[in-house]
């Protein structure tokens, strides 16, 4: 029995399930069964959420959590975030109302630019595109003011162009970068609109320059995209205390303040000099970056990618956090770059994207940069906290325990005399498998 089939795009959601489950399962009812009972009962949110993708059969389900006590700049904030591991959420909060007591999180964008590039063969000098390159950005800039005119009443636009040669690592090989202000829009689609509109003005000024010899008109554009990094889209936040206000946590763990501090400080330090520690290190920072990313709408993927080439923008991969700790005072911070929009996209079409940025007062993109940076530092406290003192593991698997009592299947009984039991033991998923069974 074939496998492949041709206009599934064209099938009905029904139709697409029925054909999976004809060809792929070996439950065919329980398959159209389980995935149909995963829809919106609204039929016109499940509209919107079909209308986000192609292909979409059903609903993938990921819980949508609150982090409250987030004191930033001196506001605070219950934070949305969606995401499946365990532990991230309570470790979030956890750190929130540590910093709370302790004069909150600190928080301020550097800057917002975002990037886009025009990639293009050149056949002439290099020294000739240099000189007519002058004439050449004031006819880009020109040739887009139809595409740019509202984002310039909202303060964005065009903010200029480079020409960046490349011939001694590729010949003929150059590039337009383009720096842009999207305002409180992420901006892709402007981006690529205009960056596409350079792409033609390049073409047809090389064409008609009237000073150009015919070997000067060759010109071949590659390609225009906008680029996911943006190291100067780039948001500070920062926490700092007295090193006493650590006394009772360190006593808590056996050791005093200032050995806590510094130790804390070594583990940050490990992941400036380490690539081995420091991918991990910054995976915890984007465990509290991409739940908020997601929760309101944004591109957690292009996040991410941004902030992994900026760790290694020196040539080694680094954390994206430091730590200091000198006359008195702990100091904790995180730069990172995010390029994040509060209008259009998803943000304006996804139910719970709206919510979320509802429930964090309508920010700016400017203001949900702070406050997503702030969620990644507190996530990145939080672990490296749990390491030098109690472990990762102890926390992490305790929160895991539920998952497992469902995975075995444990009844409400059971489950909750394991929760009980597992209070003063390490969880594990053996050790509560044997649990479980000597109650049988």
């Amino acid at each position: 029995m074939t496998k492949t089939i041709n206009g599934f795009s064209k099938l009905s959601k029904q139709e697409k399930i029925n054909w999976l489950a004809e060809h792929f399962s070996t439950e065919p009812q329980t398959f159209i069964d389980e995935i149909s009972g995963w829809q919106h009962p609204d039929p016109q949110v499940q509209r919107i959420v079909d209308g986000f993708t192609e292909n979409a059969i059903a609903n993938y389900v990921l819980p949508y959590s609150i982090a409250p006590n987030f004191l930033i700049n001196g506001k605070t904030y219950a934070v949305p975030m969606v995401i499946e591991e365990s532990s991230v959420v309570a470790a979030a909060s956890s750190a929130a109302k540590f910093w709370q007591e302790r004069g909150g999180f600190h928080a301020e964008v550097l800057d917002t630019v975002k990037l886009g590039q025009v990639h293009f063969r050149w056949f002439g000098s290099a020294a000739r595109l240099r000189e007519v390159f002058p004439d050449l950005k004031s006819v880009l800039l020109a040739s887009c003011a139809d595409l740019t005119t509202n984002m310039e009443k909202r303060g964005g636009g065009v903010r200029d162009i480079s020409l960046i040669d490349f011939e001694q690592v590729e010949p003929n090989y150059y590039q337009l970068r383009v720096a842009f202000e999207t305002c409180d829009s992420m901006g892709a689609n402007f981006v690529n609109s205009v960056l596409e509109r350079f792409a033609g003005t390049l073409e047809d000024f090389f064409t008609d320059y009237s000073a150009l010899s015919d070997v000067e008109r060759d010109v071949e554009v590659v390609m225009s995209i906008l680029s996911n990094y943006t190291p100067d889209c780039l948001v500070r936040a920062w926490v700092e205390c007295p090193i006493s206000s650590f006394a009772d946590l360190a006593r808590s763990q056996g050791m005093d303040a200032v050995t806590l501090a510094e130790r804390f400080a070594m583990a940050v330090r490990i992941a400036q000099i380490d690539p081995y520690r420091a991918t991990t290190h910054n995976k915890g920072i984007y465990n509290g970056i991409d739940a908020v990313v997601l929760a309101t709408g944004n591109d957690f993927r292009a996040i991410e990618a941004c902030g992994h080439t900026y760790a290694g923008r020196d040539g080694q991969y680094r954390s994206l956090s430091s730590c200091t700790v000198q006359d008195g005072m702990f100091h904790f911070e995180l730069e990172v770059p995010l390029a994040l929009g509060t209008v259009g996209g998803l943000t304006a079409l996804h139910p719970l994207a709206k919510r979320s940025l509802e429930i964090l007062g309508h920010p700016s993109a400017r203001e949900l940069m702070c406050i997503t940076a702030v969620v990644g530092l507190a996530q990145n406290f939080g672990a490296v906290r749990s390491l030098i003192t109690t472990g990762i593991q102890q926390g992490h698997m305790k929160m895991h325990l539920t998952n497992i009592l469902n995975h075995l299947a444990a009844s409400e009984e059971d489950a909750a005399a394991a929760q009980y039991f597992f209070q003063a033991q390490t969880v594990s998923f053996s050790s509560v498998r044997a649990f479980l069974e000597e109650r049988k």
